[in-house]
């Protein structure tokens, strides 16, 4: 098992290139399955989360290929089952559930199990797929769905925390081969969610709307095969222009849609930090001492959930007080425990961390809980004096394209070792 090193305290400057959406990849090659068809996805970010999705798909009977970032995906026969043993290590593996019930009209898919960052329960996918006209039952730690036609229908998709993302994801990928016209109110509006809708519009599917809470869905008798070019990876854009807030002289984070993190640069220009914000290039500057801020993570367009380990870390060497308040995953807070071993002064009230900023962090052996929680680490690790030791790393791996050596391409004294 690997650990990350990292040496404080060495200043970052020059230019990255984001990789593209993790969180984009894994329902577009989900969505693959709606074809017999062979589908070019390009950009796909060479990650374990998109190594799991691909080994689903073969386990599916899809043909795959990998070259670089560019995946091939034909799946001109396939299964309509995946156990426990091939979608256990991911969440997102609940995607299959939508294409392959909109092609196959059955699907049993093997409920991944629990997460670190609190309940994220899928009720809201098996409701959409009932309003659809499927059958759904949970037996033996499996979803079984099936139906005879799939029949287009008005469906809310908002939770008690906000819209979800898989769920629209999943509800759209089974509407597309339904007979007649689906609604989803209370859609997601993320990106990720724009970015798939184009990838089926591409394949011949019908669909109006993502981007805002109403997606219109006309369904069509069959999909084709298309190339398609995932987007940038909007988290890992705003980790890189944290890790520039943090120990920055001037870091550029290039290939990203700068609309896609308003939110996040907003929030940095309120703590003090310059921006410099180009077609698809940021910029960002150091300011001295960054300012402490109430902050509140909200469904796209607002403040990402994503982000706010990240913005924790940041936080900690602020000048004041900072509330930090999380509304999608109250429960997401399990890197203040390791910040706190490295200095940092955090409480935390329900799903709120109040953070009184300190002049300096010091390196300690910090653990990883998630992958958010992981690169705060990372991050306050590069701010910190001394050496900081982050074990777990393969956390990191689930969701950043190379971290360490992007980093040490802007300057930061960071190694990869094994753990003893």
């Amino acid at each position: 098992m690997d650990k990350i090193l990292i040496h404080g305290g060495r200043p970052l400057s020059g230019s990255i290139k984001v990789s593209g959406s993790k969180n984009s990849s894994l329902p577009i090659l989900a969505a693959t399955l709606l074809t017999p068809e062979p589908c070019v996805v390009q950009g796909v970010p060479d990650l374990s989360d998109t190594h799991y999705m691909l080994q689903i798909l073969t386990h599916l009977g899809a043909q795959v290929e990998r070259a670089s970032g560019t995946v091939t995906v034909a799946a001109e026969n396939i299964e309509s089952v995946a156990p426990y043993e091939v979608v256990r290590k991911m969440r997102a593996s609940v995607c299959v559930l939508g294409p392959l019930l909109g092609r196959c009209k059955e699907a049993t898919v093997s409920l991944p199990g629990g997460c670190v960052i609190g309940d994220r329960p899928i009720d809201l996918h098996l409701t959409g797929f009932e309003a659809l006209g499927a059958a759904v039952r949970v037996e033996g730690g499996n979803v079984k769905v099936f139906a005879p036609k799939l029949t287009g229908a008005v469906i809310n998709l908002r939770g008690k925390f906000g819209p979800t993302v898989l769920g629209t994801d999943n509800v759209m990928m089974a509407a597309v081969l339904a007979e007649g016209v689906t609604v989803i109110e209370g859609a997601a509006q993320e990106p990720e969610v724009v970015d798939l809708a184009n990838f089926l519009n591409k394949m011949g599917a019908k669909i109006e709307g993502a981007g805002t809470r109403r997606i219109i869905i006309e369904g069509v008798a069959a999909l084709h095969g298309v190339e398609h070019a995932v987007i940038p990876d909007r988290i890992e854009a705003g980790t890189f222009l944290v890790a520039g807030a943090i120990c920055g002289k001037e870091v550029t984070v290039k290939r990203v849609e700068p609309e896609h993190v308003r939110s996040i640069t907003d929030v940095l220009g309120s703590c003090g930090f310059p921006i410099n914000i180009a077609d698809h290039a940021i910029s960002i500057l150091p300011n001295g001492e960054a300012k402490a801020l109430e902050l509140i993570t909200e469904p796209y367009p607002g403040f990402p959930t994503d982000m706010q380990a990240q913005m924790c870390a940041l936080l900690s060497t602020s000048d004041g007080i900072s509330v930090v308040t999380d509304n999608i995953f109250p429960q997401r807070y399990m890197h203040v425990a390791e910040l706190k071993r490295m200095g940092a002064q955090m409480q935390m009230e329900g799903g709120t961390a109040v953070i009184q900023g300190v002049d300096r962090l010091f390196g300690a052996q910090v653990m990883a809980s998630d992958l958010r929680a992981s690169a705060a680490l990372v991050l306050a690790g590069l701010k910190a004096d001394g050496i900081t030791e982050v074990s777990r790393v393969y956390h990191i791996d689930r969701g950043y394209e190379r971290l360490d050596e992007k980093l040490s391409e802007l300057g930061a004294h960071i190694e990869r070792v094994k753990e003893a």
